[in-house]
């Protein structure tokens, strides 16, 4: 197995579009990102059920539903700029680089770093 981390384009908070796959034209928020396995969780989006069992927290149990994680090929990042899909291009400032839309050279919003 190789070690090498995976870059990916998305980041945990952005906004995407699933292009393809059983919910094509969805938007969601990114809720999740797994960079070892190419994949990504997005709110509202891949919904399956999940059998839970009681606990002190969820003390009836049941069948829940719940978001389960999407090849990260299967969505483009959402320009709410330009109200598009897109793709990310990087540009350099004088506070180093930002992410910026490749159809309108919008920035695009940048969660902020830890």
């Amino acid at each position: 197995m190789t070690t090498e981390k995976n870059k990916l384009n998305v980041r945990k908070g952005d906004t995407v579009m699933v292009i393809s796959g059983k919910d094509a034209g969805k938007k969601g928020k990114v809720l999740e990102v797994i960079p070892s396995k190419n994949r990504i969780v997005v709110e509202k989006t891949n919904i399956v059920k999940k059998h839970q069992k009681p606990t002190k927290s969820i003390p009836q149990g049941g069948i829940m539903d719940q978001e389960a994680p999407i090849n990260v090929s299967n969505v483009m990042l959402f320009c709410s700029e330009c109200n598009s899909v897109t793709r990310r291009s990087m540009k350099i400032t004088g506070e180093g680089k930002v992410r910026v839309c490749k159809k309108c050279g919008h920035n695009l919003p940048d969660k902020e770093k830890k």
